[in-house]
């Protein structure tokens, strides 16, 4: 086995992924836009889109250096090494601005790819299916490239040049890779940090304007779902490309970036430990443990490549979920085989390994079908909605709220099924007993490895939906026959599954990749405690949180509290920014009665300026406060509690339960507001009274409570569980004594 060989993999996977995010824009930008009116259309979303994303990463960079400023100095102040702390810093604001990057590349795909699939629907839906997912692939193959490279590229830089210079000449390999992955934990908090930001500032905008133009559109006026008369429409169609292709891009870039660094931290572990066990464990399989992670994600970037070029419709009346699943299998068999031949050529007991990525990939599917099944409107939750809307909006609200309670049971199951598995089987791996809680919890890293190795094609179904989304729009507002818009009705109903199917799936991911921060919380713990106090502490010394204990039962509290906090501020950001487009809209149909006669043209800029206001003003203090929240818990708990493990605990019982409440409550808001959604939708494919019916009023406004669940708060939730575990990660050394 030659370890450096294989490790090339990851740089020419890179730049591969790249590559063909290049050949795909291409492709899509070869296609013409349509009419002048469609154009019109078009281009006035994609000058809203661009000009709110570049105020939001105005926003995120000013706060991003001032954070950056207060690691630099914290972290050098604390190890009495200001270089040490500068390049965390520095590897913080290179993950926010690679996390920022790969959200703009898909956005600028994303809304020039609307107009062209719109074009291409007067066609043929297999043209414009094309289209549509290969402009959103474009998005995950720039996230997982960037995210990749990012990682490896700060990992190897910092190996090279940084941890020599602060341990000296003498340092071990195990001592030098420990050092390089420490200082590059900044990446991952930095990814994490813009990702909240670009996730939660995108979520308000776009629910805002959604929630607006439906109650006043829909209801008020009665007019249809982006009728050009809508002065929020444009407003709506730019915040589908906010949260979701800049918003998911970046929750899914921090996702694989943090996964990465987590997972090599346990191999670092493990290689740290070799010297004890050299007679079970050789020097060359220690370090494959190390640089797995990177060589397994670049062999699941190259899968999903060949399951993106599957996707094509055998015929134009095919279910476009059946060409996108073929895709998705192709990419998933292709990931498992490639995780046997890595495993096999990297790691010792490599059957076993191998299982734990199968589990990882098993969940991912079993997520996307659990997810399936309580969000499209073919099954049972959303028909039971559909059902309670006959008798008013309250009874769709209840029915609504009580099916996302529900959801939590089966994806719960699955993920738990997946943790034991995965973490059993990878304890069987174990030369020595005492190795048995270090390889168990590789075990979940290499899971969680095979849950993300799809990644960039879960990603490209993602954008796949506000694409479509937007086609649909633009082919109403732009007065084409009834016939294209039929098209993109379905293609657009395939793209809210898919987003469903993303948000899922990113949930799922979190909670594994939450797990194993833990343990990189508690390694990093393990490492100062030995490093300050001379000692020989293993990580199942330091990795105990014991809930009896009342300062850790209190820091459990604020954690869950923490989540249930945070969603409200998003929450109430939608309500407090859709009521000033509510009324806005209102005052336009009310000054201007030409509107809905067709004879005055909409402020549709003033609706746009609203929700961008609204979204970038909403959006700070819910980003700054899981910032905070757990450098203040320890700092406090320090100064209480001077014994050199309450305040280090305190922090990982806030961090776990904090992660348990906020998966809990991300499946209830992304299922509960995806079944209300497609509930309203099944209503307006003429069940239940159909279009213009009681029952279709009743589930509009329950699409509208829906709304900030699942494209706000819930979406926001993965990424703060993440981010509260890379800060914690990053601050570490202030919770020890």
């Amino acid at each position: 086995m030659d370890i450096d060989a294989l490790v090339y993999l990851v740089p020419i996977a890179g730049i591969l992924g790249l590559l063909f995010a290049g050949y795909l824009t291409r492709t899509v930008f070869r296609k013409d836009t349509g009419t002048p009116e469609m154009k019109d259309i078009g281009d006035a979303i994609r000058e809203g889109a661009m000009a709110y994303l570049a105020r939001q990463y105005k926003t995120i960079a000013v706060i991003s250096v001032i954070l950056a400023v207060i690691i630099t100095v914290g972290m050098g102040m604390q190890y009495d090494n200001m270089m040490r702390g500068a390049f965390v810093g520095s590897a913080f604001l290179l993950g926010a601005f690679f996390s920022a990057l790969s959200g703009y590349i898909g956005m600028f795909v994303s809304v020039s790819s609307n107009i062209r699939t719109a074009s291409a629907a007067r066609r043929s839906m297999n043209e414009a299916m094309r289209i549509s997912f290969r402009g959103g692939a474009v998005s995950g193959f720039a996230v997982v490239a960037l995210s990749l490279l990012g990682v490896a590229g700060i990992f190897f830089l910092y190996l090279e040049f940084a941890a020599p210079g602060i341990l000296g000449a003498g340092a071990s390999d195990a001592e030098l890779i420990s050092m390089a992955l420490s200082l590059s934990v900044g990446y991952a908090f930095g990814a994490s940090f813009a990702a909240l930001f670009a996730q939660l500032g995108g979520g308000i905008y776009t629910k805002a304007a959604d929630v607006g133009a439906d109650l006043v559109g829909k209801i008020e006026a009665g007019i249809p779902e982006d009728d050009p008369r809508n002065p929020a429409v444009i407003a709506d169609l730019v915040g589908d490309n906010v949260g979701d292709c800049a918003g998911r891009g970046a929750d899914l870039f921090e996702s694989t970036a943090a996964e990465n660094i987590g997972a090599m931290i346990i191999g670092a572990s493990i290689l740290a430990m070799q010297s004890e066990f050299s007679d079970l464990l050789s020097v060359e399989h220690a370090m494959a443990f190390v640089f797995f992670p990177l060589v397994v994600r670049a062999i699941g970037l190259v899968a999903s490549m060949v399951g993106v070029m599957m996707v094509n419709l055998r015929h134009e009346d095919e279910d476009p979920n059946k060409a996108l699943n073929r895709g998705y299998y192709v990419a998933s068999i292709l990931s498992a085989i490639g995780f046997a031949i890595i495993t096999y050529m990297m790691l010792p007991e490599w059957e076993l390994f191998f299982a734990c990525g199968v589990i990882g990939i098993v969940l991912s599917i079993l997520i996307v079908y659990i997810t399936q099944y309580y969000t499209a409107g073919e099954y049972r939750p959303v028909r039971k909605i559909s059902q309670a809307s006959e008798t008013g909006p309250a009874t769709n609200i209840i029915t609504g709220f009580a099916i996302g309670l529900e959801t939590t049971l089966m994806p719960i199951l699955a993920i738990s099924g997946g943790l034991l598995g995965s973490y059993m089987i990878g304890t069987m791996a174990a030369p020595d007993v005492n190795l048995e809680f270090l390889y168990g919890l590789y075990g979940t890293a290499v899971a969680t490895m095979g849950m993300l190795a799809t990644c960039a094609f879960i990603l490209a179904e993602d954008t796949f939906g506000p694409i479509t989304d937007n086609a649909g729009g633009i082919i109403e507002m732009s007065n084409q026959p009834d016939e294209i818009r039929q098209r993109t009705d379905k293609l657009d109903a395939v793209g809210n599954t898919t987003k469903a199917l993303t948000k899922g799936y990113a949930m799922a991911s979190a909670a594994l990749a939450a797990f194993l921060l833990f343990a990189a919380y508690f390694e990093e713990i393990r490492v100062l405690l030995n490093e300050a106090h001379g000692t020989a502490l293993s990580l199942t010394d330091v990795f105990v949180v014991n809930l009896a204990d009342p300062p850790l039962f209190v820091a459990a509290l604020i954690g869950a509290m923490l989540v249930f906090l945070f969603t409200s501020l998003a929450i109430n950001a939608v309500g407090k920014a859709a009521y000033d487009m509510i009324n806005e809209v209102r005052r336009q149909f009310r000054e201007k009665p030409g509107i809905l006669e067709g004879t005055e043209r909409p402020d549709y800029a003033q609706c746009v300026d609203i929700s961008t206001k609204g979204a970038l003003k909403a959006m700070i203090l819910p980003g700054i406060l899981p910032v905070v929240t757990p450098v203040a818990l320890g700092l406090i708990m320090r100064a209480i509690y001077p014994d050199g493990f309450t305040a280090f605990q305190s922090v990982g019982a806030f961090l776990m339960v904090a992660t348990i409440a906020g998966v809990l409550l991300a499946v209830v808001l992304n299922n509960a507001g995806g079944a209300w959604d497609n509930a309203k939708k099944y209503v307006e494919m003429g069940h239940h009274g159909g279009k213009g019916s009681p029952a279709h009023a009743a589930a509009i406004v329950g699409d509208t409570v829906g709304d900030p669940f699942k494209d706000t708060a819930g979406p926001s939730l993965h990424v703060l569980v993440k981010l509260l575990a890379t800060i914690t990660l990053v601050f570490a050394a202030l919770f020890v004594v």
